[in-house]
Order: structure tokens, then sequence, then C-alpha cells
């Protein structure tokens, strides 16, 4: 079966299995004791909003689904949109683990509503040894994960940088293969 059959509807893509997503907390282990990688304790989920009632209580009854899970673990959630009209769940908490939870719990509402391919992506924020920004971002169509390193300046990065992180984690977490789709994200908010 062909590009043919998928576009007439006779066989459909494969969809990324949504535990990929939990990989990030044992790599997260990783991070700390072996690269000095610590968690700001900031993690988001970015996704295109529609202006529609039915998708906007989705959103609502997402962050109050979030906020019952976090009133154990202390976990933050607020929402805000981009300046490219994008709407950012952000999540603050201490605890990793949490951060992972609650962005699945966000993904597995938007899914659930049948809302899941106006997910674009989810981000982790982290800081180097150096005490310099990075970022894991998860790409939910490809079912993979890439860093990304802000370079200072103007919209540049730091692409040996990232190459690098691509090494050391090595097996820890399902890495994009393909280099193209490591878009940068800029003006994260978190």
């Amino acid at each position: 079966m062909g590009l043919f059959d998928i576009l007439t509807g006779k066989r459909r893509l494969a969809r990324p299995a949504p535990d990929r997503l939990f990989a990030m907390t044992t790599a997260n282990i990783k991070f700390e004791i072996e690269l000095g990688i610590r968690t700001r304790g900031l993690a988001g989920i970015v996704f295109q909003p529609l202006a529609t009632a039915d998708f906007d209580g989705i959103v609502r009854d997402m962050i109050e689904v979030v906020q019952g899970i976090s009133g154990d673990s202390d976990t933050e959630v607020e929402s805000r949109d981009d300046e490219y009209q994008y709407r950012w769940i952000v999540l603050k908490d201490k605890d990793f683990d949490d951060l992972v939870v609650g962005i699945n719990a966000v993904s597995g509402a938007l899914e659930a509503g049948g809302y899941g391919d106006r997910i674009l992506c989810a981000v982790f924020a982290f800081e180097g040894a150096d005490g310099r920004p990075l970022y894991w971002i998860y790409n939910y169509k490809r079912g993979a994960f890439y860093p990304f390193v802000p370079a200072g300046g103007a919209q540049q990065r730091n692409s040996e940088a990232e190459l690098r992180l691509k090494a050391q984690v090595g097996a820890e977490l399902p890495i994009e293969a393909e280099l193209e789709r490591w878009f940068p994200l800029w003006g994260i908010p978190i």
C-alpha cells in the first residue's frame, strides 16, 4: 500500500505511541547524574486552538483535571496564547515526574476529545551545566524528541550542543532521526 491508499482512506498512518512521552522521566535521571543538566521545573504543551464551544470546554476541563491531579503534587497550571496564536498550557512543578504526568493528561484530554491532530509538541525546560537554557521537544506527530539549545542573540541556535546532546542521550529517548525536523521554537514561554 502506498501514498494513494493513505490519501483515499484505505490505510491510516500509524499514530505515535503515547507512552514514548514517559521516556523523559528516565532520561531526566541521566541528565542530572551523568550530564549535569537540571530541570527548571517547567514544561508546556502547545496546540492550535479552535474557536468552538466544544474545544473551549475541553480545554477548560483539561485545565481543571490537571489542577485536580496537581492538588497532591503542587503543580501550577497556566494557559496562554503566544504571538503566533498558538495556545500553551504551562506547568510548573519541582517534581519532574509530575510535569510529565501533567503533560500526558493534557494531551490525553485533547486526543479523547478528537483534537489530537491540533497538538504540536510538548516542551521540557532544562539548564545545562553552564546555566544556559536548553529544551527537549517532543513532536507528537513523529513520536520523537529532539534538543533545542538557543545560542543567545537574535534567533540563533547552538547546533553543536544539540548534536552533542543527541549523542549523549543515546537510547534513553526516542530521538528524531531526521535533523531537518528539529524545528526551533522561538519565544518559548517556559
